[in-house]
């Protein structure tokens, strides 16, 4: 069975209730599959502390309709329960007309029923009228029941819930209490990781605890016994590893697709992850390296005194070994990083650029990229991807940029992806799983360090 936990709109709450209803089903014995629609990196990390397996994402506009099918099977194998959260509200998408890229689209593309989160600290019986208008958008999409979220109390349910059963008196309808302890903090890009939240069994033993007092779960799995999708692809794993691709992850580096770590595996590279936080040196015979983005600049001096590490990775970029960093990767690879607070800090200096901090976001949204030279990808290559940061490039060296992005916000274009020599960096985040033919470009370059290395 399944379900996708969808809201009305940003901050109602969807991610804690989420996780609670996660934490639920697995307190009753269910294996929980988690996902999370959209580009977001923050919540599969708490879906994945809560469920005890990786959150994959489910994103219309960076993967096709099918590839999404495909990896909604893939992950879901073995589990007894897949849960989606999704983004935004319910049916906001990449336009104003039409769903493309809208918690919506998946939910149906997938076959799953919604369960609507509705903010309701400040409201009466005009929830009846805000699910009303949800529920007959779109008659093609299945609603599983309705949890109202940061209830003033009991007194303030019961007239919510009379509101709701006077609009359809069967539809499930839960409710979970304003509750401090429970709320995930907002920061500069978003929710706080998983990491800096505590899941101890403690909080999730609370989330338990509220959602089994005021939800009617087995009321609204009744809604949702859709049997999960059989997987048939055929993963034709290589004999032997071709490259080892060396990961940052850490805290300063955690944005990671599941699925695009998984293609990388499914080429042949053997992923071996270090810390550039707490990792003296770089792990032993990698051929090539993969920065993620994150939040390099909460960690700028410890970044930039862990010397050794960097020493190693300009002689690791000396021998010729492909080097590609995101966002967060991007910075670390710069030249320099201007905190907000106005300090400069050393970063590894591969490529000819210096970053600083902005005090407002400077790109949000997704992003068309055609690379106008070969690089990372070949000439004419067009990929999707996505961009959030809080950063700019404040000067730039001899650097090549070898793509021309479209944000589909602004539609505006702007030179991207820099180049120099072996080391690749740029803002956008790439999916990997929807560019099969890029990794299989970056893991024959790393291959091709490795043969050359050969005596």
């Amino acid at each position: 069975m399944g379900l996708a936990v969808c809201g009305t709109g940003s901050g109602v709450g969807k991610t804690t209730i989420t996780a609670g209803l996660m934490a639920a089903l697995r307190k009753r014995g269910f294996s929980v599959q988690p996902f999370k629609c959209g580009p977001d990196f923050i919540d599969p990390g708490h879906h994945a502390r809560v469920c005890g397996r990786p959150s994959h994402n489910l994103d219309t506009w960076l993967l096709s309709p099918d590839r999404n099918k495909e990896l909604f099977a893939e992950a879901s194998a073995g589990a007894d329960v897949a849960i989606v959260e999704g983004m935004m509200g319910l049916f906001d998408g990449v336009r104003g007309r039409g769903e493309e890229g809208s918690s919506a689209e998946i939910a149906k593309l997938v076959g799953l029923p919604v369960i609507l989160v509705v903010e309701a600290s400040s409201a009466a019986r005009s929830v009846a009228a805000i699910i009303h208008g949800f529920r007959t958008f779109d008659p093609s999409l299945r609603f599983a029941g309705v949890i109202l979220n940061r209830v003033a109390g009991a007194s303030h349910a019961r007239l919510l819930s009379e509101a709701v059963s006077e609009l359809d008196p069967i539809l499930p309808v839960g409710w979970i209490p304003a509750d401090e302890q429970i709320e995930l903090k907002e920061r500069h890009l978003g929710l706080q990781t998983a990491s800096e939240r505590s899941w101890t069994q403690a909080a999730i033993d609370r989330l338990i605890s509220l959602v089994e007092a005021g939800v009617p779960v087995d009321d609204m799995l009744k809604n949702c016994t859709t049997p999960l999708p059989a997987n048939h692809r055929e993963t034709d794993v290589p004999a032997s590893v071709l490259a080892r691709i060396g990961v940052a992850r850490d805290r300063a580096f955690c944005f990671y697709y599941e699925a695009a770590l998984g293609e990388l595996r499914r080429q042949g590279a053997e992923l071996v992850e270090f810390s550039p936080l707490s990792d003296s040196r770089l792990p032993e015979n990698l051929d090539g390296l993969y920065f993620g983005g994150g939040y390099p600049e909460l960690y700028a001096e410890i970044l930039s005194s862990n010397h050794t590490l960097i020493t190693d990775l300009r002689n690791f970029a000396q021998t010729g070994h492909p080097i590609y960093g995101e966002c967060g990767g991007l910075m670390f690879l710069g030249r320099q990083l201007v905190t907000r607070d106005g300090k400069l800090w050393p970063m590894a200096d591969l490529l000819p650029l210096s970053v600083e901090m902005t005090e407002r976001l400077v790109h949000f949204g997704y992003a068309e990229i055609r690379f106008l030279e070969d690089g990372l990808a070949e000439k004419n290559t067009c990929l999707r991807g996505h961009s959030f940061h809080y950063s700019r490039i404040q000067e730039e060296g001899r650097v090549e940029k070898r793509a021309l992005v479209r944000y589909s916000l602004s539609g505006e274009d702007q030179p991207e992806g820099f180049t120099c020599g072996n080391v690749f960096g740029s803002y956008i985040h790439l999916h990997f799983a929807a560019a099969p033919l890029m990794v299989r470009r970056f893991i024959t370059m790393a291959r091709a360090c490795r043969s050359e290395a050969q005596p």
